[in-house]
């Protein structure tokens, strides 16, 4: 994507990243970041995979304290044997680029300044202060249930209902068992964390390739951390995922057939910060495009959100006060921050 598209965006994004409710209380969110020294190609088999299967049959406690350890250790970990079929991955992908790929003016449809709208489309902007280039689109949109909000979503082309409908019903039964393998790996019931899940939100996200001269100054998406329970990501065969690791930023790079499960900030919390929410980025390719799928899990809104309490002792006192996940969102719009620092607005207080 060249400077000029990108400058013709940037009005756009600056309207939906406003914040409705009062000032800003961070600094920019590129000032929270660690200043790492490039990333580590070095590590071999650096990314925990984990077969799911295990967790249908007399290997299960051994799986989960496999999550348990990934989780606490890593904040990811690859997940295969998962049971979304390779069929639908592939066509959930191919629909992905078809979208994209569709004239502008049928893709702007869905362009939307309302964060909370069932679907909308998110550009790439420009950040003139820092002179960076964010090159990622993504669609955005509710899936669960997902016939209640499948006539919502595209018409074009013609197989994304079906197609996407498909992937989307199948990742969220990986999104359920998942959730209740780290319920079980943090010492609390099965059903813990799936009592306070919400529906499910899907961002496709596509990477244009750039330019040999934006290299320098052009992001996919920036370092962030997710607002979530946890993020599921599929990844087409080109790399771009980043993540820090052991203070060290680290490639994750595609494994077919596999997707990526990565901590996020509500599992901090709710975990009493044993689990931290995992800083990821996004590098861009200049030889090819890329797409990612992105399925996000959230509480509901009145969902209580403080550590839980069989994991708070005299030698694990609260990290967090109790708060509820709107309240938390509600949040997310009033601070310029994006990483799990939005959560100290709900730090419990020292004695």
């Amino acid at each position: 994507m060249s400077p000029t598209m990108l400058q013709q965006v940037d009005a756009h994004h600056r309207s939906l990243s406003e914040p409705k409710n009062g000032p800003f209380t961070y600094t920019d969110p590129l000032s929270e970041v660690p200043t790492l020294s490039g990333v580590d190609t070095s590590v071999d088999g650096s990314t925990p995979i984990i077969d799911m299967e295990g967790l249908l049959g007399p290997q299960r406690s051994e799986v989960v304290k496999q999550i348990g350890h990934a989780c606490e250790k890593n904040g990811f970990f690859a997940v295969k044997n998962h049971g979304i079929p390779e069929m639908k991955i592939n066509n959930m992908l191919d629909t992905a680029r078809d979208f994209f790929h569709l004239p502008e003016e049928e893709r702007l449809k869905f362009r939307s300044s309302d964060p909370n709208s069932i679907i909308r489309l998110v550009t790439g902007f420009q950040d003139k202060t820092r002179n960076i280039f964010v090159s990622r689109q993504s669609l955005k949109f509710h899936c669960h249930p997902v016939e209640d909000f499948k006539n919502q979503w595209p018409s074009t082309p013609p197989s994304f209902r079906e197609k996407v409908g498909e992937y989307c019903a199948s990742v969220r039964k990986v999104e359920v068992a998942i959730l209740e393998a780290i319920s079980e790996s943090l010492g609390l019931k099965r059903d813990y964390i799936g009592k306070i899940l919400k529906g499910h939100y899907v961002s496709i996200n596509f990477y244009p390739a750039c330019q040999e001269s934006e290299l320098d100054v052009t992001y996919g998406v920036r370092t962030h951390t997710d607002p979530t329970l946890i993020t599921i990501l599929m990844q087409d065969d080109v790399p771009g995922l980043q993540v820090i690791n052991d203070d060290k930023w680290i490639d994750v790079n595609p494994i077919p057939n596999a997707v990526v499960v990565h901590v996020g900030d509500m599992l901090q919390a709710l975990s009493n910060c044993r689990y931290k929410s995992l800083l990821h980025q996004a590098i861009v390719n200049c030889e090819k495009e890329r797409v990612s799928i992105a399925s996000y899990c959230y509480p509901s809104d009145d969902a209580g959100i403080g550590p839980a309490k069989k994991l708070i002792d005299d030698d694990h006192p609260a990290i967090y006060k109790d708060f509820t996940y709107k309240e938390f969102h509600e949040s997310m719009w009033r601070v310029k921050c994006s990483t799990a620092k939005r959560l100290d607005l709900f730090k419990a207080e020292s004695d």
